[in-house]
């Protein structure tokens, strides 16, 4: 089986290639760009394009199959070949089905807690040692690739991401999965360069219901208002199951959550709010798949989250450092919150980055109104080159500040400056947190606790 991957460097793309090598096909690719760590992975498994570049002729009769990732333009001269040879193409949403069809397909949706809830149903599938096909967008502990297709597994879990599947079909992703069992963690308006009201990005939601296969089950965070009536207003046609979840009972004690269960307490290495509800939700779903509540909850103890989402950097007794993944209002909110729910009595200082298209946005930075209240500091930081390269409108400091609605807010156009502010300040007692879908412009966290003042 021959497969070839247009856009071979992307985050995801990249690991669909590890997994399909793994599998024993031959793989090909190409990119115009290909960084790390993708760069250093392929090359480690001798699929490294020899390259950087388009090869049109690298397309010829008898490749099995063509998968366009997101990256990739339509104009793209080695996808303009494979429809020239009449091969098959699939964006990459769509090969994660066709390889996925025969299995119980759990798909993973919602505006937040996505990858959290796909990595805890993982973590727990991959305590009790049950085999599971998956894909998820972040690196995992005790995961070499965010994707694994097999034959033999029988069950396959997939993070349903409602961005655009590739650049020659506009159709969310997670619209394509057909799922047996779907869980959807809530709707919060998010990318406003697809959907540019609200409205119709709630839509999306609708359809994706609509989609689960007949006999199959929603289950779905009944403390979101909006996704509570998509919920309960879908139809019952194909005999779908509902099941709503919320916050299990648990205390925060000494620093740790603590699950209140009826076989006990069990204490956890994650905390706030919505983890404790991708929590609920994860379980849920492992319950459809045959395990029971006492096997989630020992196997749940031991997960310490997903890569970027509220991961601890440093901490000792006197100061904790945080990344979190949070870029949208809802997401900077309720990873906030949760920061000041569990460190009661510290001073907390968050610092978000708008990096994305919507955050860059004039019109969605109203959106952002009071997303930082609950800390004790908060600092916005944006870079005008990125708005620039994204072809937005500019935006200024004063427009943040104002959108923004605190009169103590900080904000920074420098990312050195915003590392000097950090350094010159006494952080004892206070936990620092840092929200981005990108990296402050190349900020080494490890490197910047390490001139931190916090004694």
């Amino acid at each position: 089986m021959h497969v070839h991957l247009i856009a071979i460097g992307g985050s995801a793309m990249h690991n669909m290639a590890l997994a399909l090598h793994e599998k024993g096909f031959r793989v090909t690719g190409s990119d115009d760009e290909i960084n790390e760590p993708s760069k250093s992975r392929l090359k480690q498994a001798g699929i490294l394009p020899p390259a950087i570049g388009w090869f049109p002729e690298k397309i010829v009769e008898g490749i099995d199959a063509v998968i366009l990732g997101m990256h990739a333009r339509e104009d793209n001269p080695e996808l303009i070949r494979a429809r020239e040879l009449g091969l098959k193409i699939y964006s990459y949403p769509e090969y994660i089905y066709e390889a996925t069809r025969d299995k119980t397909r759990v798909v993973i949706g919602g505006s937040h807690g996505k990858t959290t809830i796909t990595a805890m149903i993982l973590h727990v599938l991959n305590y009790h040692r049950k085999d599971a096909d998956f894909m998820v967008g972040a690196q995992l502990e005790g995961f070499n690739t965010m994707v694994r297709l097999t034959k033999e597994a029988p069950i396959a879990i997939i993070e349903g991401d409602e961005y655009l599947a590739s650049p020659i079909d506009r159709r969310p992703k997670f619209h394509l999965y057909k799922p047996n069992i779907a869980i959807l963690s809530g709707i919060a308006w998010d990318h406003i360069n697809v959907f540019p009201t609200f409205d119709m990005y709630v839509d999306q939601f609708r359809m994706f219901v609509d989609l689960i296969e007949p006999g199959g089950s929603l289950i779905y965070c009944v403390e979101d208002a909006v996704l509570k009536d998509v919920a309960e207003k879908a139809g019952m046609a194909n005999g779908i199951e509902k099941i709503p979840y919320s916050v299990p009972a648990h205390r925060i004690e000494n620093g740790t959550t603590i699950l209140k269960t009826e076989t006990g307490d069990i204490p956890l290495l994650v905390f706030g709010r919505h983890n404790l509800m991708n929590l609920n939700g994860a379980r849920l779903v492992c319950l459809k798949l045959g395990l029971s509540d006492q096997q989630f909850y020992e196997a749940i103890q031991s997960f310490k989250g997903a890569a970027k989402r509220l991961e601890l950097v440093y901490k000792n007794e006197h100061f904790a450092f945080y990344k979190d993944f949070a870029h949208s209002p809802s997401k900077l909110k309720a990873t906030t919150q949760a920061v000041k729910q569990q460190f009661a009595g510290r001073y907390i200082i968050a610092c978000m980055e708008l990096h994305t298209f919507s955050s860059l946005n004039e019109t969605f930075l109203a959106e952002y109104k009071g997303a930082m209240n609950d800390a004790d500091e908060a600092i916005v930081y944006f870079n005008p080159h990125t708005i620039a390269h994204k072809k937005l409108k500019p935006i200024t400091e004063q427009q943040v500040f104002d959108f923004f609605a605190r009169t103590d807010l900080r904000v920074f156009t420098d990312s050195g400056k915003l590392q000097d502010y950090l350094k010159s300040k006494s952080l004892k007692d206070n936990v620092l947190l840092m929200m981005s879908s990108g990296n402050f412009d190349g900020i080494d966290f490890k490197d910047l606790s390490s001139h931190l003042h916090f004694n």
